[in-house]
């Protein structure tokens, strides 16, 4: 839900970079902050998704630059070139470029499972090495990277996706250590259901309209990436359901596999 009582005033003039910012949750955080007077810096491999985005908040309001993640030397010459927009700072670093693969792993070529890798971890890696002497230049700075429901619990037929997902978690509570003595925060996001183009319309049709397994909107997990750069969780679930979730199934990993071979959750 929106926070009407948060006073938008103390947001202002600070900076986001956002990868992944031209779709779904992305471009729902890039229009949220952009609104509540961030400069928005947005990075995507869709350009002309991307160039609507700029043309929608005005260059005063966005930087973008369209390139892919895994192009290490091009990620470097935009990072650089947002530093130059903003002094050599950066408040909150959002690494949420990613994509999915749905099908067996057995079934699943080779240059899909390496694709996968490349965008979801290698990405997010490259970015959060890039970007992270302008964190450490920025006091209060929060660099944060999206992992997944599936980071609690391998999703089956998402298994390259789901060993992406736990790596970005194990990453980001690595990097929250390793940050701390820069004052950087580090912090992950992990969704469940939510609203965007990975949704099958027939899965989605399918899916209860309550608990931890209920259709989210991009635009509310967008509101939970404003509650993590004003919190101090290492952990963001959404919906906060899948917290107790991850107890049980950490407690008891054996009974989440059984329930879910029978074809429950």
């Amino acid at each position: 839900m929106p926070h009407a009582d948060r006073d938008e005033s103390v947001d202002a003039g600070k900076s986001i970079l956002i990868t992944g910012a031209a779709s779904g949750i992305g471009l729902a955080t890039a229009h949220l902050f952009a609104r509540r007077g961030w400069l928005v810096g947005a990075i995507d491999v869709n350009a002309t998704a991307l160039q609507a985005l700029g043309d929608a908040l005005g260059p005063e309001r966005i930087f973008v630059r369209a390139l892919d993640v895994t192009d290490r030397p091009a990620l470097l010459g935009v990072v650089e070139a947002f530093a130059a927009r903003t002094g050599g700072r950066l408040d909150l670093l959002f690494a949420n470029a990613g994509i999915d693969a749905k099908g067996r792993f057995d079934a699943m070529p080779w240059e899909r499972v390496v694709g996968v890798i490349g965008v979801n971890l290698l990405g997010t890696l490259s970015v959060v090495h890039a970007a992270l002497p302008l964190l450490k230049a920025t006091p209060g700075s929060l660099c944060l990277s999206t992992a997944s429901a599936s980071a609690i619990f391998g999703t089956a037929n998402m298994a390259v996706y789901s060993a992406s997902k736990h790596a970005i978690r194990g990453f980001t509570e690595a990097l929250a250590v390793e940050l701390a003595p820069s004052g950087v925060r580090a912090a992950d996001l992990l969704p469940g259901i939510i609203d965007t183009g990975m949704l099958d319309p027939a899965q989605k049709a399918a899916l209860p309209t309550t608990g931890m397994l209920r259709v989210l909107s991009a635009e509310a997990v967008a509101e939970v990436v404003l509650d993590a750069y004003h919190g101090d969780k290492l952990h963001w679930y959404v919906p906060e359901e899948l917290a107790a979730y991850d107890v049980e199934v950490t407690t008891r990993p054996e009974g989440a596999r059984d329930r879910r071979i029978a074809g429950g959750i």
